[in-house]
Protein backbone atom coordinates (compact mmCIF):
# COMPACT_ATOMS: atom_id res chain seq x y z
CA UNK A 1 0.00 0.00 0.00
CA UNK A 2 0.96 3.84 -0.96
CA UNK A 3 2.26 5.60 2.22
CA UNK A 4 1.33 9.36 1.23
CA UNK A 5 2.65 12.15 3.15
CA UNK A 6 2.31 15.60 3.03
CA UNK A 7 5.68 15.81 0.57
CA UNK A 8 4.15 13.22 -1.56
CA UNK A 9 1.00 15.77 -1.90
CA UNK A 10 2.74 18.32 -3.27
CA UNK A 11 4.36 16.06 -5.53
CA UNK A 12 1.10 15.40 -7.07
CA UNK A 13 -0.95 18.28 -6.55
CA UNK A 14 1.38 21.61 -6.89
CA UNK A 15 3.63 21.57 -9.59
CA UNK A 16 5.92 24.66 -9.12
CA UNK A 17 6.59 26.35 -12.00
CA UNK A 18 10.04 26.06 -13.40
CA UNK A 19 12.62 27.85 -11.14
CA UNK A 20 10.73 29.55 -9.25
CA UNK A 21 12.00 29.46 -5.82
CA UNK A 22 9.76 27.07 -2.66
CA UNK A 23 9.52 29.14 0.62
CA UNK A 24 9.49 27.22 3.89
CA UNK A 25 8.74 28.26 7.26
CA UNK A 26 9.43 26.73 10.55
CA UNK A 27 6.95 27.29 13.47
CA UNK A 28 8.47 26.70 16.63
CA UNK A 29 6.22 26.22 19.63
CA UNK A 30 6.36 25.28 23.16
CA UNK A 31 5.14 22.13 22.42
CA UNK A 32 7.66 21.24 19.50
CA UNK A 33 8.27 22.55 16.15
CA UNK A 34 6.20 22.43 13.07
CA UNK A 35 8.08 23.12 9.55
CA UNK A 36 5.72 24.07 6.67
CA UNK A 37 5.72 24.70 2.72
CA UNK A 38 3.99 28.14 1.62
CA UNK A 39 2.39 27.44 -1.94
CA UNK A 40 3.51 29.65 -4.78
CA UNK A 41 -0.27 29.45 -6.10
CA UNK A 42 -1.45 31.87 -3.84
CA UNK A 43 0.81 34.19 -3.50
CA UNK A 44 -1.11 37.09 -1.88
CA UNK A 45 -1.44 34.60 1.94
CA UNK A 46 2.41 33.30 1.06
CA UNK A 47 3.73 37.14 0.93
CA UNK A 48 1.55 37.88 3.77
CA UNK A 49 2.29 35.09 6.23
CA UNK A 50 5.99 36.08 5.31
CA UNK A 51 5.77 39.80 5.57
CA UNK A 52 3.87 38.93 9.42
CA UNK A 53 6.18 35.96 10.55
CA UNK A 54 9.47 38.32 9.47
CA UNK A 55 8.21 41.51 11.69
CA UNK A 56 7.67 38.92 14.57
CA UNK A 57 4.23 39.32 14.60
CA UNK A 58 3.13 35.71 15.80
CA UNK A 59 6.04 35.43 18.38
CA UNK A 60 4.30 34.63 21.76
CA UNK A 61 1.04 34.41 20.16
CA UNK A 62 -1.79 31.36 21.25
CA UNK A 63 -2.85 28.36 19.44
CA UNK A 64 -6.39 29.88 20.94
CA UNK A 65 -8.53 26.92 19.38
CA UNK A 66 -8.54 23.66 19.45
CA UNK A 67 -10.26 20.92 18.12
CA UNK A 68 -9.55 17.37 17.67
CA UNK A 69 -10.21 16.04 14.16
CA UNK A 70 -10.60 19.45 12.95
CA UNK A 71 -8.26 22.11 13.16
CA UNK A 72 -5.61 24.02 15.55
CA UNK A 73 -5.53 27.73 15.07
CA UNK A 74 -3.60 30.55 16.11
CA UNK A 75 -2.40 34.14 15.31
CA UNK A 76 -5.10 36.25 17.11
CA UNK A 77 -2.95 39.48 18.88
CA UNK A 78 -5.38 39.51 21.61
CA UNK A 79 -3.84 36.16 22.68
CA UNK A 80 -0.52 37.35 23.39
CA UNK A 81 -1.59 38.81 26.95
CA UNK A 82 -5.03 37.39 27.26
CA UNK A 83 -5.90 35.04 30.97
CA UNK A 84 -6.96 32.33 30.93
CA UNK A 85 -10.70 31.90 30.00
CA UNK A 86 -10.72 34.53 28.01
CA UNK A 87 -12.53 34.35 24.83
CA UNK A 88 -10.10 34.49 21.41
CA UNK A 89 -10.46 34.39 18.24
CA UNK A 90 -11.60 38.12 16.74
CA UNK A 91 -8.48 39.85 16.29
CA UNK A 92 -5.79 40.43 13.77
CA UNK A 93 -4.36 43.37 12.02
CA UNK A 94 -7.72 45.29 10.76
CA UNK A 95 -7.67 44.04 7.13
CA UNK A 96 -8.46 41.01 4.93
CA UNK A 97 -6.73 38.86 2.23
CA UNK A 98 -9.11 38.24 -1.28
CA UNK A 99 -9.47 34.72 -1.66
CA UNK A 100 -7.12 31.81 -3.20
CA UNK A 101 -9.27 28.98 -3.02
CA UNK A 102 -8.37 25.90 -4.39
CA UNK A 103 -6.44 23.41 -2.72
CA UNK A 104 -8.23 19.95 -0.36
CA UNK A 105 -7.99 20.27 3.23
CA UNK A 106 -5.77 17.12 4.06
CA UNK A 107 -4.42 16.49 7.39
CA UNK A 108 -1.64 19.22 7.72
CA UNK A 109 -2.89 21.68 5.68
CA UNK A 110 -2.13 24.98 6.57
CA UNK A 111 -5.04 26.99 5.82
CA UNK A 112 -6.43 30.93 6.23
CA UNK A 113 -9.71 31.34 8.94
CA UNK A 114 -12.12 33.94 8.19
CA UNK A 115 -15.45 35.21 9.12
CA UNK A 116 -18.53 33.16 8.56
CA UNK A 117 -20.80 34.01 5.07
CA UNK A 118 -23.12 35.91 6.65
CA UNK A 119 -20.55 38.83 7.54
CA UNK A 120 -18.18 37.99 4.31
CA UNK A 121 -19.81 36.57 1.33
CA UNK A 122 -16.60 37.21 -0.37
CA UNK A 123 -14.95 34.83 1.76
CA UNK A 124 -11.72 36.96 1.98
CA UNK A 125 -9.37 35.93 5.10
CA UNK A 126 -8.29 37.05 7.84
CA UNK A 127 -5.35 39.33 7.76
CA UNK A 128 -3.07 37.31 10.45
CA UNK A 129 -5.22 34.19 11.60
CA UNK A 130 -4.73 30.50 10.36
CA UNK A 131 -5.37 27.04 10.97
CA UNK A 132 -3.63 23.72 10.16
CA UNK A 133 -6.18 20.95 9.57
CA UNK A 134 -5.82 17.95 11.93
CA UNK A 135 -9.32 15.86 10.37
CA UNK A 136 -9.66 12.42 10.00
CA UNK A 137 -10.00 9.12 7.88
CA UNK A 138 -12.81 9.82 5.15
CA UNK A 139 -14.97 7.13 3.75
CA UNK A 140 -16.19 7.00 0.21
CA UNK A 141 -19.69 7.88 1.17
CA UNK A 142 -18.61 11.34 2.85
CA UNK A 143 -16.65 12.30 -0.13
CA UNK A 144 -19.31 11.57 -1.95
CA UNK A 145 -21.89 13.81 -0.14
CA UNK A 146 -19.18 16.39 -0.65
CA UNK A 147 -18.94 16.36 -4.48
CA UNK A 148 -22.94 16.01 -4.83
CA UNK A 149 -22.88 19.21 -2.36
CA UNK A 150 -20.66 21.17 -3.64
CA UNK A 151 -20.36 20.54 -7.16
CA UNK A 152 -16.97 19.18 -7.35
CA UNK A 153 -15.02 16.20 -8.22
CA UNK A 154 -12.29 14.58 -6.69
CA UNK A 155 -9.89 12.76 -8.29
CA UNK A 156 -8.76 9.06 -7.43
CA UNK A 157 -5.47 10.07 -5.55
CA UNK A 158 -7.47 12.99 -3.74
CA UNK A 159 -10.01 10.46 -2.73
CA UNK A 160 -6.70 8.21 -1.44
CA UNK A 161 -5.33 11.04 0.52
CA UNK A 162 -8.18 11.88 2.13
CA UNK A 163 -8.97 7.96 3.01
CA UNK A 164 -5.18 7.44 4.20
CA UNK A 165 -4.09 10.39 5.68
CA UNK A 166 -7.18 12.06 6.45
CA UNK A 167 -8.46 15.58 6.64
CA UNK A 168 -11.67 17.72 6.67
CA UNK A 169 -13.67 18.03 3.41
CA UNK A 170 -16.07 20.02 4.59
CA UNK A 171 -13.63 23.05 4.55
CA UNK A 172 -12.77 22.31 0.63
CA UNK A 173 -14.27 25.01 -1.50
CA UNK A 174 -14.65 27.18 1.33
CA UNK A 175 -11.43 28.51 2.77
CA UNK A 176 -8.03 29.11 1.13
CA UNK A 177 -5.55 26.56 1.76
CA UNK A 178 -1.73 28.51 1.12
CA UNK A 179 0.29 25.68 2.55
CA UNK A 180 1.22 22.14 4.09
CA UNK A 181 3.01 20.70 7.12
CA UNK A 182 5.59 18.42 5.80
CA UNK A 183 7.72 18.16 9.16
CA UNK A 184 5.64 17.69 12.45
CA UNK A 185 2.65 16.06 12.19
CA UNK A 186 2.89 14.51 15.46
CA UNK A 187 3.00 18.13 17.23
CA UNK A 188 -0.36 18.76 15.61
CA UNK A 189 -1.34 15.45 16.91
CA UNK A 190 0.09 16.20 20.25
CA UNK A 191 -1.91 19.97 20.65
CA UNK A 192 -5.16 18.77 18.89
CA UNK A 193 -5.64 16.33 21.91
CA UNK A 194 -5.07 18.99 24.58
CA UNK A 195 -7.99 19.82 26.74
CA UNK A 196 -10.11 22.58 26.11
CA UNK A 197 -12.37 25.03 28.16
CA UNK A 198 -15.95 26.11 26.80
CA UNK A 199 -14.02 28.05 24.03
CA UNK A 200 -11.93 25.54 22.79
CA UNK A 201 -8.95 26.91 24.40
CA UNK A 202 -6.45 24.74 25.41
CA UNK A 203 -6.13 24.72 29.06
CA UNK A 204 -2.62 24.25 28.81
CA UNK A 205 -1.22 27.29 26.96
CA UNK A 206 0.15 26.33 23.74
CA UNK A 207 2.27 29.25 22.97
CA UNK A 208 4.32 30.01 19.73
CA UNK A 209 7.80 31.02 20.83
CA UNK A 210 8.92 32.37 16.67
CA UNK A 211 8.53 31.26 13.31
CA UNK A 212 11.38 31.27 11.07
CA UNK A 213 11.17 31.68 6.86
CA UNK A 214 13.34 29.67 5.18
Amino acid sequence: MIKYTPLLISAIFLLMACGERETFARIDTNVGSVKVKLYNSTPLHRDNFVKLASEGYYDSLLFHRVMPNFMIQAGDPASKLAPQGQRLGGGGPNYTIPPEISAPHFKGALSAARKADQFNPERESSGSQFFIVHGSQQRDENLDLMERSKGIQYTAEQRALYKELGGYPSLDTEYTVFGEVIEGLEVVDEIAGYATDQWNRPLKEVRITSIEIL
